[in-house]
């Protein structure tokens, strides 16, 4: 998080929000021309976003979509959870509309995601999600069937339930234009020649609640992937609504050992929540150290599916 001293403060829907001085935000609200980009980061190929086009927007605040990360990093890990407790966690409307997909009896599907984005519409900060894999609004959940036909599209839904971020801008933009689970604390990303760590702090606390270690592989391919990232939530008003990001996968791996991530649980609420999904097995681990993507506004979920 920047110090007080490299901050300036802007109005997002009401609230005084710190925001780097001089970044990209402060100087141009999510429509910074990739001119300027270039300009900032040699090196980095932006041919992609020039064939995208941005649209102003009102979500809450003025704003534009899609929103732009230009470089970024992940790394995902997969876990069985209780597909009980799951459906408990979503709302009723969204649980009508979409469901947990069901691997086996009695469990679902848990993505534990922590992300990097190093340079981006909205300044620099990292991200931690918590989602349940869910079934596309309008289409069948036929369990480990839909899972594999995700997988083979690259087209991957889910429900949100936790998402702590260490920028208050990117808090307040989710939380007012997304209606996103977004709360602010300390996520500290390190790395060595083997391995990534993200220390996840307690927010009430202030001391460490979880870590997650997340493994670099080495055979990595350089296919370009386009993967779209698409979740089911409630809007302000109560509706039924959707957003998805889009992403270019530029060096990207996947493994099944279970050594490839590791999750250490500590006292804080984060870890409290995720004991009680009664996590199992790691599934699959993905490591994406280089990625782009575009995030695109929230619409009501009609437009996706019609009026049912």
């Amino acid at each position: 998080m920047p110090s007080p001293n490299d901050t300036t403060h802007i109005d997002i829907a009401g609230q005084q929000v710190p925001v780097v001085k001089g970044g990209l935000y402060d100087r141009f609200r999510s429509n910074p021309p990739l001119s300027v980009v270039a300009a900032e980061l040699p090196g980095v190929d932006l041919s992609w976003f020039k064939g995208l086009q941005k649209h102003k927007v009102d979500i809450g605040f003025e704003s534009y979509s899609p929103n732009f990360y230009y470089q970024n990093s992940r790394v995902t890990a997969v876990y069985t959870a209780d597909i009980d407790k799951l459906r408990a966690l979503m709302p009723p409307q969204v649980l009508a509309a979409v469901q947990p997909l069901q691997v086996w009896p009695g469990r679902g599907l848990i993505a534990f995601t922590a992300y990097t984005y190093e340079h981006c519409d909205n300044d620099a900060y990292n991200e931690v999600a918590v989602s349940i894999i869910t079934n596309k609004p309008g289409k069948a959940n036929l369990g480990p069937f839909t899972l594999v036909g995700q997988s083979m599209s690259q087209d991957f839904w889910g429900y949100v339930l936790k998402l702590p971020v260490n920028t208050e801008l990117a808090r307040v933009r989710g939380v007012v234009g997304y209606n996103l689970p977004k709360w602010l604390t300390g996520i500290d990303r390190k790395e060595d020649g083997h391995s990534v760590v993200y220390d996840i702090t307690d927010s009430k606390t202030g001391k460490l609640d979880v870590s997650f270690k997340a493994k670099k592989l080495e055979k990595l391919s350089r296919d370009m992937d386009l993967v779209t990232s698409s979740f089911t939530n409630l809007d302000h008003h109560g509706q039924l609504a959707y957003g998805y990001a889009v992403s270019r996968q530029l060096s990207h791996g996947s493994s099944r050992d279970a050594d490839s991530a590791t999750l250490t649980l500590g006292d804080g609420s984060l870890s409290d929540y995720l004991r009680d999904l009664k996590l199992g097995k790691m599934v699959k681990y993905e490591y994406v150290p280089e990625f782009q993507s575009a995030l695109y506004a929230p619409e009501p979920l009609v437009n996706l599916i019609g009026e049912r």
